[in-house]
């Protein structure tokens, strides 16, 4: 038994490293494929790009936004549809493309409240309570108050994505220590990203999707890993 649990330990701790370097590895990329502060290029790029970035605003890099709303959760119509409906707390910190949407709203609930139908394709951004996430959804969803969606990208979506994400956890450690409760349509609008091509932005978003499918991969195993090793010392010391 103390050698089958000490291999599996090792085992353990082999995917914990391996998780461990990957998310290091994921943060070095992200401040070294963007352009620091005040400069044009970035320190790693892809071969074959040589044009300076330039900085645009995020509403010019959308077509237009759309608001949310929460039906009554006491009227039973308006619940249990087929309109996916998601909340501040489906989102997770640092997953981009990959959301449990447990709750869904009928067409009654859709339409006796604020709740709107967002087209696919959009980015939801949390703008009041967990402020500092987004998700990019492929099909047609509605949110809560506390999301702007931005529809109609003009960019390449995994791109804009990563260069968003980055530039909110950017303003969220600047202002580290006080509590941030929101953040305005107008302020997040006018927030400044770099945008190289749109080639070059769609090679930058495949890399860094390649890697969070990875970093996924590993943090499954090892939670996989850690609840057989649970499972295994509650029945064999029971």
């Amino acid at each position: 038994l103390g050698n089958f649990f000490a291999d599996l330990d090792r085992l353990i701790t082999l995917h914990q490293r391996k998780y461990d370097k990957l998310v290091i590895f994921k943060k070095s990329m992200l401040e070294k494929m963007f352009p620091k502060d005040g400069e044009s290029v970035p320190e790693i790029r892809f071969a074959g790009f040589t044009d300076p970035w330039e900085q645009r605003q995020l509403g010019e890099l959308v077509t237009t936004t759309i608001g949310g709303g929460t039906p009554s959760t006491s009227n039973p119509a308006y619940w249990d549809g087929e309109i996916p409906w998601i909340q501040s707390s489906n989102v997770l910190e640092d997953t981009l493309f990959d959301v449990d949407i447990p709750k869904a709203i009928t067409q009654k609930g859709l339409e006796e409240s604020a709740a709107q139908i967002v087209p696919e394709n959009s980015i939801a951004v949390v703008t009041h309570v967990g402020v500092g996430k987004l998700i990019y959804l492929p099909f047609q969803y509605s949110t809560s108050q506390d999301f702007i969606s931005l529809c109609g990208l003009k960019g390449d979506a995994r791109y804009t994505c990563y260069a968003l994400w980055k530039r909110l956890q950017e303003d969220l450690h600047i202002v580290q220590g006080s509590a941030i409760k929101g953040i305005t349509k107008e302020d997040l609008l006018e927030k400044n990203l770099p945008m190289p091509s749109v080639e070059e932005q769609a090679q930058i978003g495949v890399l860094f999707s390649q890697l969070d499918n990875l970093i996924t991969l590993h943090q499954r195993k090892l939670e996989l890993l850690q609840n057989i090793k649970k499972s295994l010392l509650d029945k064999m010391f029971a």
